[in-house]
């Protein structure tokens, strides 16, 4: 080889080490600045409590602040998006909610749900309570059931908003029992509740933490719980599908990803630290207060879930015909 040319591939042979070198460097850096996660919806509720939770433990072993950035608005629509349109690059992630399903199935969206995102951590889920007045003459779901069919129509709950979960929720109920019961919406649980406390109204489905209380206060009587298995908060109540609607299954859930693309590297590392901070016992005991079942598992979990919990929510909102609020 001539003197030039052993130059010119020694010269090329070194900028490739170095910048392997230096992609290898800033790989193993990450993360090396604050991580921002934003939270499609208000401070206070129970998304933002279980963020703030879970990142606060895993923000130590990471060695860098995880900031929580409360974006709500349309649903959680306008964080979801913001989060979905951030860099690839980890240091902005989305920690949402069953509702992103719903919103996917009732909403024109600008993006799509499964491909746009880059799935990381399912943190768990919580059943929804059917609940009625306690002067509803109704002991059991059947009891219900049996009510709702002989006069369709004239049973009435409370939802917080017409097409989210918990509207979709009784939707499917409706659906799989054969009953036709009438949507109220409220601008929030806190007053639905008081209206079937209040007997203005007979019947609500209503997230565990914030129906238990009523219930075994006896201002509520609680017939069911939605999930697949009885809840480890309230083992004495049946499942739907037990107590009569074989196969009926619905749940909010929270979890944690990234824009499309994330590196590989980047979704193990927040994926096993994430993992980790869950087996905390001061977590798992903070989690009991939303009645949430932790999940955990690999990113493939959470990507699953998602595309089954959509697929089913687009069905309902199909059969019933449900349009999105203008």
């Amino acid at each position: 080889m001539s003197p030039v040319r052993f130059v010119a591939a020694s010269a090329t042979f070194a900028i490739v080490t170095i910048n392997a070198m230096s992609g290898a460097h800033a790989a193993n850096q990450y993360p090396d600045k604050p991580i921002r996660v934003i939270v499609p919806f208000a401070p206070g509720g129970g998304t933002d409590m279980i963020a703030r939770v879970l990142l606060q433990e895993a923000s130590a072993p990471l060695g860098v602040s995880i900031v929580v950035d409360n974006r709500g608005g349309a649903g959680g629509v306008v964080g979801t998006e913001l989060g979905i349109r951030a860099p690839a690059d980890g240091y902005t992630l989305t920690l949402g909610s069953g509702s992103y399903a719903t919103s996917a199935a009732l909403n024109e969206l600008s993006y799509d749900p499964v491909r746009d995102i880059t799935p990381i951590i399912l943190i768990g889920d919580s059943p929804f309570i059917m609940t009625v007045n306690p002067a509803v003459a109704a002991n059991t779901l059947q009891d219900l059931i049996r009510l709702a069919k002989a006069k369709p129509g004239s049973l009435s709950y409370g939802t917080t908003g017409t097409g989210g979960i918990t509207h979709l929720a009784v939707e499917l109920f409706d659906m799989m029992a054969g009953t036709r019961m009438v949507q109220i919406p409220y601008k929030g649980t806190a007053p639905a509740l008081n209206d079937v406390i209040g007997g203005q109204i007979p019947v609500m489905l209503g997230t565990a933490p914030s129906t238990l209380p009523h219930v075994r206060s006896k201002r509520l009587r609680a017939l069911a719980v939605t999930s697949a298995q009885r809840s480890t908060f309230a083992p004495e109540l049946p499942t739907v599908s037990e107590a009569g609607v074989p196969g009926y299954e619905a749940v909010t859930w929270y979890a944690i990803w990234g824009p499309a693309k994330l590196p590989r590297a980047v979704v193990a590392q927040l994926n096993s630290e994430l993992a980790r901070a869950l087996t905390v016992p001061e977590i798992r005991k903070k989690f009991e207060v939303e009645a949430l079942e932790i999940r955990g598992g690999p990113p493939q979990v959470l990507e699953q879930l998602l595309i089954r919990e959509i697929d089913k929510w687009k069905a309902v909102v199909k059969k019933a015909n449900l349009k999105a609020a203008p």
